[in-house]
């Protein structure tokens, strides 16, 4: 029996040991992101897909300045313009949720489940809550923090916690949860309840990870992964119980023009990637000679006092061709009440700029593209997106350059991240022909955008790089990758 004894207890010292080695290592963990549109059973026209995903990157942008809310959820978008990430709680089976930086909450449709107003949307990826899962008390942080910093003494006295128990600070058990939470959307909402579980993402398993268990929603079937800056963000909770994995984070979203066949391969989402030198070399040979050259160009985080959720850069101007517009002041900077800036978002897919730049930005790609090609003003409102042009030959297009602020800290966009041609007509009711329309969007006036974010950089003109959140040194860097191969890559080095 002491025999016994003696091997299960060494025999829990290097199960221990081994544990604690896989958290302290500093190797990333590598994931893969999924895009709807991979496992989408309905076909859309490109016509179609256009015109769903602008109309949500619209509602999206515009719902960060609804001044009636002092905290809501950003929105998710329509399927085909979404990346997932499949993770589990407890001992509940996958479930995938949409990857949202602009977003710091973890949140699952929970059996038994409602969804008003869901017949068009996707079905929703359901879990129960495990035997393991735990309420979360009403005095914890995490409560104050899923209820725009309400202070603990309130929401305690909304659970029934005993006055004499509030005063001194004794509310911190299940008797005392913390109260449902209520999110609203552009055209959406939840009531949720915060648990915590085991956060499953092999090889690892996260103890005491906080999430939002929700059973009634309406028209939003699919919950979130948020990433953002907020303390119940995924990064911020991994930070604290493996700092190499929650300081850094990074992504490479696949390339694909709306064609779900370049989806197939996943889009490596990697944690815990600390890119600290200027220039990096990749590639599957060792021959030097075949490895491709990258150079990480990085832009400082800026503080957003209204939402510090956000991911906040700084614009200085967008070059057209050899023109170099110069980006409003609000996009420069985010002003005390936390106006302005550019959020770069995983979650809207189309970039969203204020109109008068915007329409400066039109205007000088419309005087390049639109002398050679003529206006396809019947696509436009059909598509959401402005200005098309029907082409008849080959298309010069001009170059498009994001200048963000630091030492040449300049972003040139791929053409097909800005360029989109497809055929019109592929409906029978006219006659086909080859269609472009320029990816960037107005998202309304300067006035209209006060206090409020004054820019998105969308997921669709992120196609193509590894766009790299460091935490630690408050910054966000791209490189231009082949990120349909970049998977393999990574997981051969």
């Amino acid at each position: 029996m002491k025999t016994c004894c003696i091997f299960f207890l060494y025999l829990a010292i290097i199960l221990q040991h081994c544990f604690y080695f896989s958290v302290s290592s500093s190797s990333p963990l590598l994931l893969p992101l999924s895009h709807s549109l991979s496992t989408s059973k309905h076909s859309s026209s490109p016509l179609h897909l256009l015109k769903s995903s602008s109309s949500r990157s619209s509602e999206r942008f515009r719902r960060h300045h609804q001044k009636r809310q002092q905290h809501q959820l950003p929105l998710p978008l329509s399927s085909g313009s979404d990346y997932l990430l499949s993770l589990s709680v407890g001992s509940s089976s996958s479930v995938s949720l949409y990857l949202d930086t602009g977003s710091d909450l973890v949140w699952f449709p929970c059996r038994p489940f409602t969804c008003i107003l869901c017949e068009s949307k996707p079905p929703p990826s359901l879990t129960s809550l495990s035997s393991s899962a735990t309420t979360v008390p009403c005095s914890s942080p995490s409560c104050s923090a899923a209820h725009s910093s309400l202070p603990s003494s309130d929401l305690c006295a909304i659970s029934n916690c005993p006055l004499d128990l509030i005063e001194t600070g004794e509310c911190n058990n299940s008797s005392y949860p913390c109260p449902s939470f209520y999110y609203a959307y552009g055209d959406g909402s939840l009531v949720a309840r915060l648990y915590s579980d085991s956060l499953s993402l092999p090889p690892l398993s996260v103890a005491n990870f906080t999430f939002g268990c929700a059973h009634t929603t309406l028209a939003e079937p699919i919950g979130v992964a948020g990433f953002g800056r907020g303390r119940l963000s995924i990064p911020a909770q991994l930070a604290s119980f493996a700092p190499h994995l929650g300081n850094s984070f990074s992504y490479c979203l696949v390339s694909h023009s709306f064609d779900s066949e370049r989806v197939r391969r996943p889009s490596p989402l990697i944690l815990g990637r600390f890119v600290e030198e200027k220039e990096k070399r990749v590639g599957a040979d060792d021959d030097d000679d075949h490895k491709e050259k990258v150079e990480f160009v990085y832009t400082e985080l800026l503080d957003n006092p209204k939402h510090p959720y956000f991911y906040s850069v700084s614009l200085q101007g967008i070059s057209v061709g050899k023109r170099n517009i110069p980006a409003p002041a609000m996009l420069r900077r985010v002003d005390r009440n936390g106006g302005g800036g550019v959020v770069v978002d995983s979650g809207t897919t189309f970039t969203m700029l204020p109109a008068k730049f915007y329409n400066s930005v039109v205007e000088e790609f419309d005087s390049r593209v639109g002398r050679v090609h003529e206006r396809a003003d019947r696509v436009e409102p059909s598509s959401g997106m402005s200005p098309c042009y029907y082409l008849n030959q080959t298309v010069r297009v001009p170059a498009l350059v994001l200048h963000f602020a630091g030492n040449g800290s300049s972003v040139t966009l791929p053409r097909r991240n800005y360029f989109y041609e497809f055929m019109d007509g592929e409906d029978g009711k006219q006659e086909k022909r080859k269609v472009g329309c320029l990816m960037l969007m107005n998202g309304g006036d300067e006035s209209e955008l006060r206090g409020g974010t004054g820019a998105i950089l969308g997921n669709y003109q992120q196609q193509g790089f590894e766009v790299v959140y460091d935490l630690l040194n408050r910054r966000v860097g791209f490189a231009k990758r082949k990120c349909a191969s970049y998977w393999d890559t990574l997981n051969q080095s």
